[in-house]
């Protein structure tokens, strides 16, 4: 019996001792600064009673940090003290997990925290104002992921892991354009622009787009289609408009006659009028209405962007803009120029496109085209003025007529007779027929058009330095500087034509205007031909006056990629999904470029370039311009600047940044490298004691 109560006694002893151990034991996870907002607090729980991953494990409710002062006051404080020490050390904000044993604190590890965009910019920017890091390792500690985020409406946090969005997923496409809208289906541009005259929010959804819908476009607030692929014309008109585009939905048919989007899998049907929502980001579309968050620029990104100019040795960053508005978006994104001015998307606004179409049909009507170089004149005049003492590189039209033309369905008497053709409706089909490519892509577009027909490389010419002359005569302050760029050269030839067709053009103007306008003459590089041959075409120089030719490539790498890679970037989303799954791309080469393929033409054609003329601008105008990662490679490859569509500039700017950060980093490294070798080869060898792994920061 005594041995039993004795044994009794024991355990309870026991028990009561392991409760007082565990009361004063415990463990928690931690960030050194709110992940969410970036303010310099401790943001973390921790339990009571607990070991290993019972936080995170969601069993128990844990308690806030700040807590843990009133019950274990001594491991609270030297748990203050141990994460600034190692804040300090990473120079970033840390996310640490500790557990507590009898009162004695363990840190167990540490890493950098995750954060969002408005997180990251407060801390990069704390850390300097501290004295913890500098500026270029601040402007590291930022993911162009996080600017992203700062740019465009998004769906909140709660609305992603709410049953509405989760459950209400009907389809995927592309993410065309990110960022997030909600709004009214409608199926054609007029629909979307008497709405929007309504004050309606819309979704314009279409089998895919055609120039001749950007009013629509404009108009809506996000853009769903069934077809197309990154670089098709919905996602890269929706990215220069920082409008949220789904694109290439394959899972979707949308009836434009019917104005229905059928969902293929469930049959589901969406009618005019009906509220969906589209996710650019993930390229979700989803039943209904969702949350969304409006971004809000704070200060601080407008002070990292300041240290990110500010790198030396950094690329500028230009911007893709045809239009006045479109320019003064980027020149407030902190755009240093614009890099590509489309000038056919001058010709979409419903009154001008009548114009441009009696021209393609009748081009020996010289009034026409007179009207069209009137409306130009007057566009580029407000880019110079937006954009004044900056570059603007004009590119001369570019795509195959037929996108100007309307479609056959669409053609009625009225149009006949609008177009010149009275009410002969017949003829003017057979007329649109006649223009018809098997292939228009690599048909009678770009400099091809300007050979065929040269009145029209004359006309935009004309506009360009009647422009800029307007300018300067109006204002003393006027600095206007275009550079005119040819489109789509394969030859030598072909590329000597028309720039000697420039030349005259503007030696004509500034000769009759008396101004001397300064200008350009370079070329896009976007078939593969005039990238083997590019030393021959920066070496091309005018007999008259034995002045060079060509001052400037810019590659145009969403055709270079086509074309190099044998894939049409409007039907691509057919098997390129598929291919990133099976590992056959480990990217989409029309997002990150294909550095093994396109980027050696890129590179190549650089060199080639450059040991002709080492005073040749180079520079690339194609979607891979606002693209992170591809901005990494052109940076190693030397180029001047990269030019994005204006809503993505602030993105460019932090990439070129690091981009060149990183080159510098690893030429130090180099560096060091063989001066280690060197210092080796002088010195004798010693036996070294210990290894020469990174130290291990252990802190108890």
């Amino acid at each position: 019996m005594f041995h039993i109560r004795y044994y009794h006694q024991m355990i309870v002893m026991c028990m009561l001792t392991l409760s007082f151990i565990m009361s004063i034991s415990g463990t928690g996870v931690a960030f050194s600064r709110n992940p969410s907002t970036g303010e310099n607090v401790m943001y973390g729980e921790y339990l009571i009673n607990a070991q290993g991953e019972d936080v995170v494990a969601g069993i128990r409710t844990p308690q806030p940090i700040r807590k843990m002062k009133e019950v274990l006051p001594a491991a609270y404080a030297k748990f203050l003290e141990n994460v600034e020490k190692l804040e300090h050390y990473f120079k970033d904000m840390q996310d640490v997990e500790f557990t507590v044993e009898k009162g004695k604190l363990w840190m167990l590890q540490c890493r950098n925290g995750k954060r969002t965009g408005v997180a990251a910019l407060k801390i990069a920017i704390d850390l300097v104002n501290e004295g913890i890091c500098t500026k270029s390792e601040a402007l590291m500690k930022v993911e162009p992921g996080h600017v992203e985020q700062l740019l465009h409406p998004t769906f909140s946090p709660d609305a992603l892991k709410s049953e509405a969005y989760t459950g209400g997923v009907v389809a995927k496409g592309l993410p065309g354009s990110p960022g997030a809208a909600v709004g009214r289906l409608v199926f054609t541009p007029k629909q979307a622009e008497d709405m929007k005259t309504k004050g309606e929010n819309v979704i314009l959804a279409r089998e895919t787009t055609s120039p001749e819908d950007v009013g629509g476009m404009w108009a809506a607030c996000g853009i769903l289609t069934a077809r197309g692929g990154m670089t098709s014309h919905a996602a890269v008109v929706a990215r220069g408009w920082g409008k949220p585009c789904v694109c290439g939905c394959s899972d979707i048919e949308v009836n434009e006659v019917n104005e229905t989007v059928t969902v293929k899998a469930t049959k589901e049907v969406f009618k005019a009028g009906d509220v969906i929502s589209v996710n650019g980001a993930t390229g979700e579309v989803i039943r209904g209405s969702i949350e969304v968050n409006t971004p809000t620029l704070e200060g601080n990104l407008g002070l990292l962007l300041g240290w990110a100019d500010e790198e030396p040795g950094v690329m500028k960053v230009l911007a893709n803009a045809d239009s006045g508005p479109d320019a003064l978006q980027a020149a407030e994104n902190g755009a240093m120029g614009i890099g590509l001015c489309r000038t056919e998307h001058m010709f979409f606004s419903p009154e001008r496109l009548p114009v441009v179409r009696r021209w393609i049909f009748h081009t020996e009507c010289l009034d026409d085209l007179d009207h069209i170089k009137h409306f130009q004149r007057s566009d580029f005049k407000d880019l110079f003025v937006a954009m004044n003492g900056k570059d603007v590189t004009i590119r001369l039209l570019d795509p195959p007529l037929h996108e100007f033309l309307p479609r056959p369905a669409q053609v009625h008497e009225k149009t006949a007779e609008e177009l010149g053709f009275g009410k002969d409706v017949k003829r003017m089909l057979a007329r649109i027929e006649s223009m018809h490519e098997e292939n228009p892509m690599l048909g009678l577009r770009g400099c091809r058009l300007g050979i065929v027909k040269p009145e029209f490389t004359q006309m935009q010419v004309e506009a360009i330095m009647s422009a800029a002359a307007d300018f300067m005569e109006e204002s003393p302050d006027a600095k206007p500087h275009p550079r005119i760029m040819i489109p789509l050269i394969g030859s030598i030839t072909e590329y000597k034509n028309q720039a000697l067709i420039i030349k005259n053009e503007a030696e004509r103007i500034r000769s009759e205007r008396g101004i001397d306008v300064p200008y350009e003459i370079g070329t896009m590089i976007e078939v593969p031909r005039a990238a083997l041959v590019s030393d021959k075409i920066a070496g091309l120089v005018d007999e008259t006056d034995g002045k060079p030719l060509c001052k400037f490539f810019s590659f145009g790498t969403n055709d270079l990629t086509q074309m190099t890679l044998g894939i049409s970037r409007d039907d691509s989303n057919g098997f390129i999904p598929r291919y990133l799954d099976l590992g056959i791309m480990l990217d989409d080469p029309f997002q990150t470029i294909d550095t093994e393929g396109v980027g050696f033409m890129v590179k190549h054609s650089a060199s080639l370039g450059k040991s002709v003329n080492p005073a040749m601008s180079l520079s690339v105008c194609g979607e891979h311009g606002g693209d992170p990662r591809s901005i990494s490679f052109f940076n190693d490859v030397g180029l001047n600047y990269v030019s994005c569509s204006p809503y993505r500039i602030p993105v460019a700017r932090l990439a070129v940044a690091q981009a060149r950060i990183q080159a510098r980093m690893l030429e130090a490294k180099e560096e060091a490298k063989h001066h280690h070798t060197a210092v080796s080869h002088t010195q004798p060898k010693q036996s070294i004691v210990g290894n020469d792994s990174p130290h291990n920061v252990i802190v108890q």
